[in-house]
């Protein structure tokens, strides 16, 4: 504790870090008057550092009581002090729900006596944001070695099934009887084609420079082919984006399912958005990322259902009658092997899956 309260304490020579941090920072002086505000905190309370520098937070927030007993609290105690239901707002605005954790720290010369708070701000609904994509990267996991599994157990048997069904063909006098193997003969390769792409995930990427517009456009030519009537696929692409490092063709197939998977809710009538993004101070796979690429997939359709809401990257979970539920889990293998997430938003007329990848120093 006493090493963060000094390295905290290092102001103003550590400003500069805390203007990179996306969680909301002011420091507050023995008055309660505020000495500075990080950019996220501007953003997150819609006020400038400079019209409350040096202002009291009696008077920059509504109803500040429960934040200043937290701040009592800290000063009383000579701790860190953590309260995890602060509702704080600032004028004209609205309430926002927060997590809140105030630092004494000392200031150089101070004798070893504070003189100054942090407090440090996080939105309720980022952190339980955070906490679902840990669950979902916990989960990919876990799909990937049950759809491995599952894969290996399906695909052993196709192969004697498939060739049972060619020697009978050849023993049958009738060649009318002839379309029932033929159709067990096709129905055994397109398994075998559905445990191939199950198992798909289970390759190392192979890395290379990739234009992400280059993986959308032929996501986007293949579900048109699919479906060339009744649908629409429009485009709205940063095209200053900076390549990515990763598996051109895993990336492909990942973007492919996601479109495949907005098409079919849509049943191939509708419209459909693939929007690119550069996303800032993004927290991926637990890692803090200062860029990343946002590969939004947005369609008109009529929302995910919301029974299957917290489980939509499970494997074998659909809403599609005759829908395998796999390729979302696929997807989310994928773009997890990258060190992305796969994230989404949903309401009946509006639904964006969102694909956010690391964009890691290129050597």
């Amino acid at each position: 504790m006493l090493a963060r309260r000094r390295l905290i304490a290092m102001l103003p020579s550590t400003l500069a870090g805390l203007e990179l941090l996306a969680t909301a920072v002011i420091v507050l002086d023995h008055e309660l008057l505020v000495q500075y505000a990080n950019p996220a905190a501007e953003n997150l309370f819609e006020f400038s550092q400079r019209s409350i520098s040096g202002q009291s937070v009696r008077k920059i927030f509504d109803n500040p009581e429960s934040l200043i007993s937290c701040v009592e609290y800290a000063i009383t105690n000579d701790c860190t002090y953590m309260e995890h239901d602060l509702f704080l707002g600032t004028p004209g605005h609205a309430r926002q729900h927060l997590d809140c954790t105030i630092t004494p720290v000392e200031a150089p010369g101070s004798g070893g006596e504070w003189n100054r708070m942090v407090a440090e701000f996080r939105p309720i609904d980022q952190r339980l944001k955070i906490a679902r994509d840990e669950r979902i990267i916990d989960q990919t996991e876990a799909n990937r070695l049950l759809v491995r599994s599952l894969a290996h157990e399906i695909k052993n048997p196709l192969g004697g099934i498939r060739g049972a069904a060619q020697l009978l063909e050849r023993e049958l006098e009738r060649p009318d009887l002839m379309e029932y193997t033929q159709v067990i003969m096709q129905e055994a390769d397109r398994l075998q084609s559905l445990m191939e792409r199950m198992l798909t995930p289970n390759r190392a990427p192979q890395l290379s420079l990739v234009n992400i517009h280059e993986v959308l456009e032929r996501a986007r030519t293949v579900i048109l082919a699919e479906m060339p009537e009744g649908l629409v696929i429009a485009r709205d692409y940063d095209v200053s984006l900076p390549l990515l490092k990763g598996d051109r063709e895993q990336l492909i197939q990942g973007a492919l399912n996601v479109v495949r998977n907005a098409a079919q809710a849509l049943e191939g009538r509708g419209r459909i958005v693939l929007r690119t993004r550069l996303a800032r101070q993004v927290t991926l796979a637990r890692k803090r990322y200062r860029q990343a690429l946002l590969v939004q997939v947005i369609d008109d359709g009529p929302g995910v259902p919301a029974a299957i809401a917290e489980k939509i990257f499970y494997p074998l979970v659909s809403a599609r009658v005759g829908g395998s539920g796999l390729g979302l889990t696929i997807a989310q293998t994928l773009v997890g092997q990258h060190g992305g997430v796969i994230q989404f938003e949903s309401v009946p007329g509006n639904t964006c899956f969102s694909i956010l990848l690391p964009l890691k120093e290129v050597a």
